[in-house]
């Protein structure tokens, strides 16, 4: 199993199956992949039920292509990959390369090319892996839909960070 495999069933096992919850602003929702998501993947407009519809395999195509390899996850140390694509994945991938060069002490551009790379492979990863979940957390408890979805996404939280401990 390669470490994106690996990283997507945790991801997964966090995204679940379809939902349409009136409080989260992605609205319909499966797998993690809203239907601004697959609409932007299928280049055209889709209904609720072609979300629900939606198939692992292009569920897994989709996060390759849109968060993990924006991330860099295959030139990360596993356990920062892990924690950076779920970041991406649920705080979106702007977000997470930035806050990902931050917690390794390279240059915030938003930008993950070769000095950001080298910096996350010499970092102390379990420092980067806690500085990244902490500006996470930090994040979710500024937002107005946190009393909704705190518990969840604390779960989340450790849960990942958890699946990290045992990657490192």
């Amino acid at each position: 199993m390669t470490v994106f495999e690996l990283c997507l069933q945790h991801v997964l096992e966090h995204e679940g199956g379809y939902v349409d919850h009136p409080s989260d602003p992605g609205g319909a929702t499966n797998m993690g992949i809203t239907k601004t998501t697959l609409e932007r993947w299928r280049d055209r407009p889709v209904s609720k039920q072609e979300v629900r519809d939606l198939t692992v395999s292009e569920a897994a195509q989709i996060y390759r292509a849109k968060y993990w390899n924006v991330v860099r996850g295959d030139d990360l140390p596993p356990a920062l990959a892990l924690v950076a694509f779920d970041c991406a994945v649920n705080q979106g991938p702007d977000r997470a390369k930035r806050w990902l060069q931050e917690s390794v002490g390279a240059v915030a551009d938003g930008v993950i090319g070769p000095n950001t790379v080298a910096k996350a492979l010499a970092a102390d990863t379990a420092r980067a892996v806690i500085e990244l979940s902490a500006r996470r957390m930090w994040h979710y408890t500024g937002l107005s839909i946190w009393p909704t979805f705190r518990k969840g996404w604390t779960r989340r939280l450790l849960a990942i960070l958890w699946a990290a401990a045992r990657l490192a």
